[in-house]
């Protein structure tokens, strides 16, 4: 299943509210992503520019899609991004299309100052001086 990365700012409201009464927010979120089909795989409170890092397995886009707005529509965060992430599987049959790709390119890609055949004559092309 497709890993996806949420990651998330509390608005001032939401983050005095939790400061008065402090609470795990990933378990108040984690009904609504399973309701979704979405599983969390790891949680974390970073520094910076997030407050909330979760990954999360989910079975496709428009359910990553689904859980974004979800959040969203509670109106705790000011901000959110998710990124899908790729397995290493993934990662490693990317990198071998990518060989496939360029070594495809070399082949159909004329030897450099090669024109496909057409040959020189020293003439300028129309409209040059």
């Amino acid at each position: 299943m497709p890993l996806y990365m949420y990651q998330a700012s509390f608005t001032a409201r939401s983050m005095a509210e939790q400061l008065k009464d402090p609470q795990d927010p990933v378990e108040v979120i984690r009904p609504a992503l399973e309701e979704l089909g979405a599983t969390i795989v790891v949680t974390g409170f970073p520094f910076g520019e997030y407050d909330v890092v979760v990954v999360y397995e989910a079975p496709d886009d428009m359910t990553a899609a689904s859980v974004a707005m979800a959040v969203a529509a509670a109106g705790e965060v000011k901000s959110g991004k998710t990124t899908r992430l790729l397995s290493g599987q993934e990662w490693l049959e990317s990198l071998r299309k990518r060989r496939i790709v360029t070594s495809r390119k070399r082949v159909s890609r004329p030897p450099a100052g090669h024109d496909s055949g057409t040959p020189a004559t020293g003439s300028r092309s129309a409209g040059s001086s």
